[in-house]
């Protein structure tokens, strides 16, 4: 649960460790809306993967569901800055889906907390193997991280990508060059 006093008095600190007055115009409101922003991005931080993924449908097929192209924005642990990109899902159902929008809420829950690229892309695949039990999940992110772009290296539009794998889809080359194909 967010804090926004703490996060207030948090913010006023570090605007007079910069140099700044916190007193002036444009500086006044600045700690409440820092407050409140951070409790939109960090809305993750109190929620579950499971209310998402616990209403599920009985279906016949078997053969590979792909969401992708999910647009996500998380907030690294490391240095409190953004990054951002897409997450693509496949799994293999074993007798029962989840409507498509269950996956992006699913990506939310984990995106909206302090966060780093490779937890979070397992994070996804380990909730939908536990909530769907599918015969596999795969799970590819790809970022762009702004304490790399802004900051340290330099290096705006680099990639990271993290895959991980359960189930079929770690056994499977066809069903994973499948996947990466079609993520492409």
């Amino acid at each position: 649960m967010v804090n926004k006093e703490k996060i207030e008095e948090a913010v006023r600190l570090l605007l007079e460790g910069i140099g700044e007055d916190c007193s002036r115009e444009g500086l006044k409101e600045t700690p409440g809306r820092v407050a409140r922003m951070y409790e939109e991005l960090f809305a993750g931080m109190d929620a579950s993967a499971d209310e998402h993924l616990c209403r599920t449908f009985t279906a016949q097929n078997n053969e590979m569901i792909l969401e992708k192209d999910i647009t996500f924005y998380s907030t690294c642990e490391h240095h409190l800055m953004p990054f951002y990109g897409k997450v693509h899902i496949a799994y293999v159902p074993d007798g029962k889906v989840v409507g498509i929008s269950k996956l992006a809420r699913t990506v939310e829950v984990y995106a909206r907390r302090l966060q780093i690229q490779e937890k979070m892309t397992a994070q996804i695949a380990d909730a939908i193997m536990e909530a769907l039990n599918p015969k596999g999940v795969m799970v590819m992110v790809q970022a762009e991280h702004m304490c790399m772009t802004m900051r340290g290296i330099k290096k705006p539009g680099s990639q990271t990508v993290t895959v991980v794998s359960r189930g079929v889809f770690e056994k499977d080359e066809n069903l994973k060059n499948t996947f990466l194909k079609l993520v492409k």
